[in-house]
């Protein structure tokens, strides 16, 4: 059974009976931004000193991460029918969508090619990896590549392989630009959810590439009405990487796309 999926116009062109069907893409999302927050610094504690003693102390605490930025919130959208003028023929209307969110640093994406982020790739931006698609890369963007890119050092606790540390598990089977990925065959994350942890698979989160401008992809699966971090229900929670090490403190833009079925 073939799975279609209706992001956008599936044109159906019968031409001296010859039928030709376009694959369906993400189209870029209309975001709007609410506030932006970050974790509030516990205040100091004292602990008195007196001269000629030695005193053994237990120090726990926190640090805001300095490599991933995360958003969240809810997709809302049509299913369309129209022409290249946009002009509709019918729509249907989403409350709560299925499908998936992006996020990458590029707003030029070319999605016939998405593919499975290689952590191991040899990183020589070979033109072939274009025949991985739906798969997995085997050249272009590695882990060091990626990590360079964003400042983080190979033994970072909050590093991209300890965050997306899941391969063979994790994420469920989804499909992007009619691209079939089956579950587990990516790199991916469970961000967490109103539980305090990632392992019920509400926010999924996966890595994808696309080898022709060297796309790095933020996938998060839709899920309905999700209890999230919050408390509060969301469609999705995802991480991106920024970096903010050292004396960078310039923010790094993202351009959304949506897929919705």
């Amino acid at each position: 059974m073939v799975k279609i999926r209706y992001l956008f116009i599936i044109i159906l062109a019968v031409f001296f009976n010859v039928s030709l069907v376009l694959a369906v893409e993400p189209f870029g999302a209309n975001v709007t931004q609410g506030s932006s927050v970050r974790g509030i610094p516990d205040p100091a504690q004292g602990i008195p000193a007196m001269a000629g003693n030695v005193t053994e102390i237990t120090i726990s605490g926190f640090s805001t991460t300095q490599s991933w930025q995360g958003y969240f919130g809810n997709v809302s959208g049509t299913i369309q029918l129209a022409d290249s003028s946009d002009n509709v023929m019918y729509n249907w209307s989403l409350a709560s969508p299925k499908g998936e969110v992006y996020a990458s640093t590029n707003n030029s994406i070319i999605w016939n090619y998405v593919q499975c982020l290689n952590f191991t790739a040899d990183g020589t931006y070979n033109p072939l990896d274009i025949n991985n698609a739906g798969g997995t890369s085997k050249y272009g963007t590695n882990l060091t590549i990626l990590e360079d890119m964003f400042g983080i050092e190979t033994d970072d606790v909050d590093g991209v392989d300890e965050t997306f540390n899941l391969l063979g598990s994790g994420h469920n089977t989804f499909y992007t630009n009619n691209l079939e990925f089956s579950a587990g065959e990516c790199r991916n994350t469970q961000v967490f959810s109103n539980l305090g942890h990632g392992e019920d698979n509400k926010f999924e989160e996966v890595l994808l590439y696309e080898p022709t401008t060297a796309s790095v992809i933020f996938t998060s699966l839709l899920n309905q009405d999700a209890f999230g971090f919050d408390n509060n229900t969301h469609d999705f929670e995802m991480l991106v990487l920024e970096n903010g090490h050292e004396t960078d403190t310039a923010p790094t833009t993202y351009y959304f796309y949506v897929e919705l079925e």
